[in-house]
Order: C-alpha cells, then sequence, then structure tokens
C-alpha cells in the first residue's frame, strides 16, 4: 500500500512510519517540518535494513506552495493512495486569557486547516486507491486526535486551544466519513490519551517550570 503520514520526525509518527515499513508491501512517504527528525527516521530504516518503502519530505503541510509541491512529486511517483494519517500537531499550553489570536490560528493551522488541506489536496489519489483487503474501502484516511477533543472528557487547564481544535478534528471526522462513503474512502479519528511523546515531555516541563514559580 501506498501511505502517507505527516509529523513523522519524532513520537507516535515517527514510530508508526517505522511499524508501516516493516511491511515489504508498504511505500511510507513520511512528511515534517523537521528535517533533522526525518533524516534518524531515514538512518534507522536503513540501519535496521527494513523491508518496506520510505521516502521522506521536508516541509510545512500548512504552506499551500509545500503541498502544491508534495501533490506534484506523488501524482509522479504513484497513481494511489490507499492510507492518509494526519500525526501532524501543534500543542500551545497557556491560560485562556493569555491566549493570542495569534496562538489560536498557529494551533488552528496545524490540527485542523493542515488535514483539511492534505486531505482536499490529495483526495483524488484517495479516490482512486487500489482497496484496502478485506475492508469493502478503497482507501482510509485517519486523524490522530485526542481524548482532550471528546465532549464529557476530562479537560485540563491551559488548553483550550488544543483541546477544541482536536474537537473539531473529530467532527470533521465524522462529517467526511458520511460525505466520502460513496467513494468508499473510510474515516476515523483516533482520541488518544496521554502518550508520552517529546510533545507530551515538552508540556510536562513546562508545567514543572510554572509551578516552581
Amino acid at each position: 500500500m501506498n501511505i502517507l503520514i505527516t509529523g513523522a520526525s519524532r513520537g507516535i509518527g515517527f514510530y508508526t512510519a517505522i511499524a508501516l515499513a516493516s511491511n515489504s508491501n508498504n511505500h511510507v512517504f513520511a512528511v515534517s517540518r523537521d528535517g533533522k527528525g526525518l533524516t534518524s527516521l531515514y538512518d534507522y530504516f536503513l540501519e535496521n535494513k527494513l523491508p518496506g518503502r520510505l521516502t521522506i519530505y521536508i516541509g510545512d503541510t500548512g504552506s499551500e506552495d509545500f503541498l502544491n509541491l508534495l501533490t506534484e512529486n506523488l501524482k509522479k511517483e504513484l497513481s494511489t493512495l490507499e492510507v492518509l494519517i494526519n500525526n501532524a500537531g501543534y500543542l500551545k499550553n497557556a491560560p485562556f486569557e493569555e491566549l493570542t489570536i495569534s496562538d489560536w490560528r498557529k494551533v488552528y493551522e496545524a490540527n485542523v486547516f493542515g488535514p483539511v488541506n492534505l486531505i482536499r489536496t490529495l483526495l483524488p489519489l484517495l479516490k482512486k486507491g487500489e482497496s484496502i483487503a478485506g475492508s469493502g474501502f478503497r482507501s482510509h484516511i485517519v486523524n490522530i486526535g485526542s481524548i482532550g477533543g471528546v465532549q464529557g472528557s476530562s479537560k485540563f487547564k491551559g488548553l483550550s486551544a488544543y483541546s477544541s481544535s482536536k474537537g473539531a478534528l473529530s467532527v470533521l471526522t465524522e462529517c467526511l466519513a458520511e460525505e466520502f462513503k460513496e467513494d468508499h474512502i473510510a474515516v476515523n479519528c483516533l482520541a488518544l490519551g496521554s502518550v508520552q511523546t517529546e510533545m507530551f515531555s515538552e508540556v510536562q516541563n513546562l508545567l514543572v517550570r510554572k509551578c516552581r514559580e
């Protein structure tokens, strides 16, 4: 299968890319703004002689120019896309009254508009997916959300922008699952809990520093 995953330079994205590239049937396209992290991913791929294929793209999925370039390159290399994993995200931890409109825009650009633009741009390739065995679907979109974006779950101070953006991503997923049903494209959102990733550790360290001040 042809699989594209964003935010692949570290954490969930990094190890998901490794797991998928461990299957000889998969060609994984790993995307991130962090060139150093993607280079580490590719080095790991080569050193461990993983049987799949791995191609890396360094750029920001929030940039129209990068998206256009990415799409052009993908269309030259392949005619279908079976899986799109929207994993890239941004977490801003700050009290509501300290969040600027710029902060809100940055969070929503990464967590909502980034996936929207990527899905919109790659939809023609997803519609041509060669089907996922036994699923009845031609292709699959997976949005990485958060339990914090689920109504009724526990909420935490300082995460109003992040959690609300993940809530938007969750509802978007439900809408697209219905809208793409006739195209046989499955759309799901994984509402993950706390995972000890680099981003989560950065937030923990920030909270510790605030408690000491």
